[in-house]
């Protein structure tokens, strides 16, 4: 079919292009100039249409939904700071390499500089958080081989696009940024003069196909410096696999994607703490992008360790001030179960054992206790997706024994760790990974404030079966124990830091017509938890704030040097 106007042209070739290059998911914001891109995604076969009135939240909806269908999402807003509220998700998608296309509908160029309406410099808004981004001009009508010079540039750029959002150009995955200059006339069905078809390949073929990724052949490490193998966000099975090969301990965090069989140390940010024990360890290998825990950063600084990072999609980390040896794939010879690793597991299984005393004999309800059971309530197949402070944390301590080959699959936003967008990128995981066996997420109340947003979907929107456990402490409770906490600036912490919002979360979730649970014992929380309402709700689980500082103290001390 031709179309009626060149705006129409550039749009519909662009969304075409983008879904014969993978990609099946577009979230749009709604706006006047991107209205050519809108109508060619509702117009377009293959594609799954998400409609959000927030584009913050709807920049967060597409991240979640691309880091658990692991393919690019499209994200498309209309002009001025429209573009701007995209840039929290576009960040934690490039330091998480995770694929987005965004489409920022633009004002011609020509307006540029004269303090026309929604008018401003937003080509290069996102810096160098994207991996790549072009400036593409309003199309315009003109002899068909001019028309048909431009159908083609625009293909070659959408394909450009996906691949290096897929890492599939040479960079790690990321964001892409498209800005797309339109002009009069914005909807189809007016006419301006274009003439040709958009026709792409033959047989629905992409523009551009790129090559193989080529893998490195993977480096032997000699198996007997002492090592513990740490594996941070998105490290995948490989961390497991070597350290289950080489018999060495595994110090996974929830979102590592590794956190299965029998080499993992649940305890490990605890025993870190063990001067002797951890003194002796003399080699790391580091998958994935570790961020929870100030004791693995410490143990990666140390001058008398070996550090060797694998890369990965989210490249590789180095935050122990530039000491790693960066490498691409590792391996190791097999060796005997010997005394370093069999230590790691006896001390595991007393500290796990002292610690689960010591939440069972509390009073009221804890927010690790909380942990524990969504953990324990995750099927075969599940997927849980865990907010930033304190719950990702409690997750790190409470995370249920998990088998391999059971497809659990436990994400988070770790790329930049922020609150923001967290119900939406909880929403959009559920959205990406369709065939779960059970949604479930865990966050925090200002998190769950941050982003309430989230819950606001339309009539025709889809709504996946999600949980949303939300531990309401009515304010920040994890400065609680860092420096802030201190007694000594007890007078300023609730101001700065404590933030009570005094919110009732029941009456938030009803002007959404979010179905609503408020618990205050493990008891009633396992019920809710397995008596889900369907659709998308909310389970309140309400804690103290007051005691966290006490009740961090306690646990850390029940390390007992061996």
């Amino acid at each position: 079919m031709t179309p009626a106007n060149a705006s129409t042209a550039v749009a519909t070739a662009l969304v075409d292009e983008l879904v014969r290059c993978g990609v099946r998911d577009l979230v749009l914001a709604p706006g006047s100039r991107s209205a050519a891109l809108a109508f060619a995604a509702h117009a377009q076969d293959g594609l799954r249409l998400h409609t959000r009135i927030d584009e913050r939240s709807a920049g967060f909806l597409a991240l979640g939904i691309a880091r658990t269908a692991r393919r690019p999402v499209v994200v498309v807003t209309t002009s001025g700071t429209a573009v701007a509220n995209l840039h929290p998700a576009v960040l934690e998608a490039s330091h998480a390499g995770v694929p987005l296309v965004l489409l920022t509908a633009d004002r011609p160029a020509r307006l540029r500089g004269t303090n026309a309406n929604q008018t401003t410099d937003q080509a290069r808004i996102f810096g160098t958080a994207v991996r790549d981004q072009a400036d593409l001009p309003a199309g315009h009508p003109g002899s068909g081989e001019v028309e048909g010079r431009q159908v083609a540039s625009w293909r070659a750029v959408a394909a450009r696009a996906a691949a290096t959002a897929r890492g599939r150009l040479g960079a790690r995955p990321g964001p892409v940024h498209l800005n797309v200059q339109f002009e009069d006339p914005l909807t189809p069905g007016t006419g301006d003069g274009w003439g040709i078809a958009l026709d792409g390949r033959l047989e629905h073929e992409p523009w551009m196909l790129p090559g193989p990724v080529l893998s490195a052949e993977p480096e032997e490490l000699d198996p007997l410096p002492r090592t513990v193998v740490v594996a941070g966000d998105d490290a995948g099975p490989p961390a497991r696999v070597l350290a289950e090969a080489a018999g060495w301990p595994l110090l996974a965090e929830p979102t590592s994607g590794s956190r299965t069989g029998d080499a993992v140390v649940r305890t490990y940010r605890l025993l870190l703490a063990d001067e002797d024990l951890a003194g002796r360890v003399q080699r790391v290998v580091v998958f994935g992008h570790p961020t929870l825990s100030r004791p693995v950063n410490r143990l990666l600084a140390r001058d008398d360790v070996e550090v060797v990072a694998v890369t990965g999609p989210s490249g590789w980390s180095d935050p122990g001030l530039h000491v790693s040896r960066v490498v691409h794939a590792v391996s190791t010879l097999p060796a005997p179960p010997d005394v370093w690793t069999e230590e790691w597991r006896t001390r595991d299984a007393e500290l796990s054992r002292r610690l689960d005393g010591l939440l069972a004999a509390q009073a009221t309800l804890t927010p690790h206790q909380v942990a524990g059971a969504v953990s324990a309530a995750l099927p075969p197949g599940g997927l849980l997706f865990v907010g930033a402070s304190n719950p990702v944390r409690d997750l790190d301590l409470m995370v249920a024994p998990y088998g391999v080959g059971d497809r659990r699959m436990v994400v988070g936003n770790r790329g930049l760790a922020g609150i923001d967008g967290t119900v939406s990128s909880a929403v959009g995981a559920a959205l990406g990974r369709p065939h779960s066996t059970r949604c479930l997420a865990l966050l925090g109340d200002v998190t769950f404030l941050h982003d309430s947003n989230g819950l606001v979907l339309g009539p025709e929107e889809e709504r996946p079966g999600l949980t949303l456990v939300v531990v309401n402490d009515d304010g920040g409770s994890i400065f609680a124990s860092l420096e802030q906490g201190a007694e000594r600036h007890a007078a300023s912490y609730d101001r700065l830091f404590g933030t009570p919002h005094r919110v009732d979360l029941a009456s938030l979730c009803a002007a959404t017509r979010t179905p609503h649970w408020r618990v205050d014992s493990l008891a009633e929380l396992r019920h809710a938890l397995d008596s889900p309402a369907g659709g998308i709700e909310v389970v309140e689980a309400v804690v103290r704030r007051d005691n966290r500082r006490d009740l961090d103290a306690q646990i850390r001390a029940l390390v007992q040097p061996a």
